[in-house]
């Protein structure tokens, strides 16, 4: 089935008239194939679906968007091509919702480093298509969020976001920042924090994928 996404599936083997999906987004010069490595510890009553980044780096990674350094080594986000990737994910998810039984009410998105940032953005961008997010090893980035977004109901949104107090990737103070600015919109938060580098511990896995059973 072709869809705007390349994507790998796990069909639920509990079957409901409409299962609850896992929506799950890889990090920078990654593949679809990272996170879905979790997919036999997850919930079995979910679709876990686990999509490929657009843009192509070659030897099987993909971005969201590109990362690009000045000649003073300065870090620039394209925050463009994040944008187009944010707006992506969106068509992407009412296309899964068309062609799978999918629970359009029960969609969670689970993004790692790159792909919790643009998890952030889609959920406060169109918190009508997400009610949950897990946000690993990322930071929230308001640059890329809808312009509009202050307009959105986001009552039904909960957000799991977790950091390695060492990351030496996205600075654990970056990822700190999620929490008010997320608690400020009245948005339900859970935060947490391990003593690891950019990467998903056993203990943070264990916590999320029982922050998701709690509903």
């Amino acid at each position: 089935m072709k869809l705007s996404l390349e994507y790998r599936i796990k069909i639920p083997k509990i079957k409901l008239e409409k299962n609850p999906v896992l929506l799950l987004l890889h990090g920078y010069g990654s593949n679809e194939d990272d996170l879905f490595s979790f997919s036999t510890e997850l919930p079995e009553d979910y679709y876990i679906i686990s999509a490929r980044a657009p843009f192509d780096m070659q030897y099987k990674s993909y971005a969201w968007y590109a990362i690009n350094f000045d000649a003073d080594e300065n870090k620039f986000s394209d925050h463009n091509q994040a944008v187009e990737s944010r707006d992506l994910i969106a068509v992407f998810i009412d296309e899964l919702i068309a062609n799978y039984p999918i629970d359009a009410t029960r969609v969670t998105l689970i993004g790692f480093s790159q792909g919790a940032i643009l998890s952030y953005a889609i959920a406060l961008s169109y918190p009508e298509k997400v009610q949950r997010v897990v946000a690993m090893s990322g930071y929230l980035n308001p640059e890329i969020i809808k312009d509009d977004y202050l307009k959105n109901t986001f009552s039904n949104l909960k957000i799991f976001a977790s950091h390695g107090t060492v990351d030496q990737v996205i600075p654990v103070e970056w990822g700190r920042k999620a929490k008010p600015f997320l608690e400020n919109l009245g948005i339900a938060t859970t935060y947490k924090e391990y003593p690891i580098g950019h990467g998903v511990s056993p203990q943070n896995f264990y916590d999320f994928k029982n922050w998701l059973l709690l509903g």
